[in-house]
């Protein structure tokens, strides 16, 4: 007589030995079950091994196990091989450079790119002498040339690196004023 032509006897003493009856009584056929599936569906023996008990676990309301313990195992663990299949199809893994989000229709990413472009406008517009207009004409969403930002602001294009620079270095003195600087960690010294 096999494993397979035993049907469960469980004890009356409860539902915690009843429990544990089962489980002794269809440890092997669960085992065996699950490995010779696993390698066919791609996952681990112990992963699907794990999900037929819980299974198990689920189905189970009263102290009683599965009426046909082997014809239940091998469907359960059918049902899970067919369940991880599908969720292969489905997941696809990330490659090298790709993000793990579409982070460009975020509305969180937009909140605060906007709140981000409205600080930087802000701050902009707070700069002394021609830095405002150079910067702003910088900023212009039509992206213009350095000769069109020249004969905007009526100035030598020469002259716009320079003075670009010293307003970018006014600009990130200014800001970095603003923002808090982080609390030292550990000892000082």
């Amino acid at each position: 007589m096999t494993l397979l032509d035993h049907v469960l006897r469980v004890p009356a003493d409860g539902p915690e030995d009843g429990g544990r009856a089962v489980v002794d009584a269809l440890h092997a056929l669960v085992r065996a079950e699950a490995g010779a599936e696993a390698q066919a569906a791609g996952v681990e023996a112990a992963d699907l091994e794990q999900a037929v008990w819980l299974r198990l676990l689920e189905r189970r309301t009263g102290s009683d196990g599965p009426v046909d313990p082997a014809r239940w195992v091998r469907s359960a663990v059918r049902a899970e091989v067919r369940a991880a299949r599908r969720r292969a199809r489905r997941e696809r893994s990330y490659t090298g450079g790709e993000s793990p989000g579409d982070w460009a229709g975020c509305p969180e990413r937009l909140i605060l790119g906007a709140a981000e472009r409205r600080a930087l406008r802000t701050a902009v517009g707070r700069l002394p002498g021609r830095c405002p207009r150079l910067l702003e004409a910088m900023l212009a969403p039509h992206d213009p040339t350095y000769r069109e930002i020249a004969g905007e602001l009526g100035m030598s294009q020469g002259s716009l690196g320079p003075m670009r620079s010293r307003c970018l270095g006014c600009l990130r003195r200014m800001l970095a004023a603003e923002v808090v600087a982080p609390e030292l960690r550990g000892k000082e010294r």
